[in-house]
């Protein structure tokens, strides 16, 4: 995990500040402002010139590094575009673009200078949490299980000078903010990350120990395979039928508001490790099937987000874990469980596994009477097909709440897309032999899986994220965090905040 610090500091002469590194924005009609004309001047005119020169061309999103001096080791120049045109995409990747040149460079304390920016102060605060959760997402280096990891990003200490546009006392807010959101990236990317032997189901139910252990406003409840079959869980228990590691329920509740007031829930597939059952996975990248459990770790990062954050909202995380394994004991292809709703199941391809948890915890979390409920996972491979990596799938039976997270998505630039759950699709379920099937006749294979679920949670406003495709990469291969970001967001435009 990140060990960043964050300062914010009113420079009035920033050409004489002692830095390692100093990050300044540049646009490409040549506006400095007063305080880099005289950086430009202390350089002899290098930044000028390097404009001037075509060296650097200061397009949203492009970087060059000077050398310095002994007062300022070096100075990195990022582009943002023409000034008049700096809106709030440009700000985005100006953000985004300091950060990341900020934490591949080889100096342990930095400096960004934003005191030049054509901006409101709520525009200023908005880049600074942008470049907060940047900068911390950017200096992640998975070393969990590794012996010698590989060299890590030295970066230790952001200073940051908004000059006259925001005070120090109000830059510390948005920065705080952002390496919240983050940190909780950055947890959810390490728990996805981590090898299936080693982040089991119980391994899963420690981390939600050990956040509440670190926060009062956490509490969390784990329950095993019998109390399960007590509550009559068969379609979840089913799934971990054929693995030796236990299932489990985890349920984490932060108390942020009022006692009264209804939780927003989270619920999250966890599935540790697939290998599809007996309906088995070709071998073909089948490693990768350790991401499965990707759902389950953005809750855990959204919840400690929300924590450090201090949300005056009510959440509850509800995470169904299980390993999906082929043995003697795993269900088959054919056989019919109940659903802690009382529904039977015709369970037609033991790879569709998700929807079989998740349909008992979408009724467990009915017990808390939540105010909405959004759903988690890394549900079908039918959503890369549709989307590819960049968009996350939303479905939901109410409008209200899909539009409240594509709004969340486009502001955190963690971008989802809706998609339909018409009742057209439900009759791909029927089944002769139980009340629903797990797997659609037809194509639309996200969206049959997405109207399975919706079965199971028609007492509550709900979405559905099919994170497939947007919370893990093939190549580099690892964890994205997302969607985090996303969640974060949707819940604190919930909380008012």
């Amino acid at each position: 995990m990140t060990t960043l610090s964050f300062t914010a500091r009113k420079i009035d002469r920033i050409a004489e500040h002692k830095t390692p590194m100093l990050v300044v924005p540049m646009f490409e009609d040549h506006v400095l402002g007063e305080d880099l004309d005289r950086i430009d001047a202390q350089f002899g005119g290098a930044l000028s010139q390097t404009l001037a020169l075509g060296d650097f061309s200061a397009k949203p999103g492009s970087h060059v590094a000077l050398a310095g001096n002994k007062s300022i080791h070096r100075v990195i120049m990022i582009g943002c575009g023409v000034a008049a045109s700096f809106d709030t995409a440009a700000q985005h990747k100006f953000a985004e673009t300091a950060a990341t040149a900020m934490a591949k460079g080889k100096a342990r304390d930095a400096t960004l200078n934003l005191a030049s920016l054509p901006v409101t102060s709520a525009d200023l605060g908005t880049i600074l949490e942008v470049f907060a959760k940047h900068v911390t997402m950017a200096c992640y280096v998975y070393d969990a299980t590794i012996a010698k990891p590989k060299e890590t990003p030295v970066l230790k200490k952001v200073t940051v000078n908004a000059g006259a546009i925001l005070s120090p006392a109000k830059t510390k807010g948005p920065l705080g903010v952002g390496q919240a959101i983050g940190e909780g990236t950055n947890l959810t990317r390490n728990l996805v990350n981590l090898p299936g032997n080693v982040c089991t189901p119980r391994y899963l139910s420690q981390q939600g120990r050990s956040l509440a252990k670190r926060y009062e406003s956490i509490k969390t409840t784990v329950l095993g395979e019998k109390k399960m079959q007590e509550l009559g869980m068969g379609s979840l228990l089913s799934v971990g039928h054929g693995s030796d590691q236990e299932s489990q329920l985890i349920i984490m509740e932060y108390s942020g508001g009022k006692a009264k007031d209804a939780p927003y829930a989270l619920v999250g597939k966890g599935i540790t490790f697939d290998t599809g059952g007996i309906s088995l996975k070709p071998g073909m990248k089948m490693d990768e099937m350790k991401f499965d459990m990707g759902g389950a770790g953005s809750v855990f990062g959204t919840l400690q987000a929300i924590a450090d954050m201090k949300l005056p909202i009510n959440v509850v995380g509800v995470i169904a874990a299980a390993e999906n394994m082929p043995s003697g004991r795993a269900t088959k292809p054919g056989d019919v469980v109940k659903s802690m709703s009382g529904k039977t199941i015709e369970i037609l391809n033991t790879d569709a596994e998700g929807r079989l948890v998740l349909c008992d915890a979408l009724t467990y979390v009915g017990r808390y009477k939540p105010r909405e409920v959004v759903d988690i996972a890394t549900l079908t491979g039918a959503i890369i097909v549709a989307l590819g990596n960049l968009a996350t799938g939303i479905f939901a039976n109410d409008d209200d709440l899909a539009n409240a997270l594509l709004d969340a998505g486009n502001k955190s630039n963690d971008r989802g897309w809706q998609l339909p759950i018409w009742d057209d699709y439900q009759m791909q379920l029927d089944s002769r032999f139980a009340d629903v099937a797990n797997i659609g006749t037809g194509g639309a294979g996200s969206v049959t899986a997405a109207c399975f679920l919706a079965r199971f949670a028609e007492k509550y406003k709900w979405a559905h994220l099919d994170v497939a495709g947007s919370a893990f990469s093939s190549s580099p291969k690892g964890a994205t965090g997302r969607p985090v970001p996303m969640l974060v967001e949707y819940l604190r435009a919930r909380a008012g905040r």
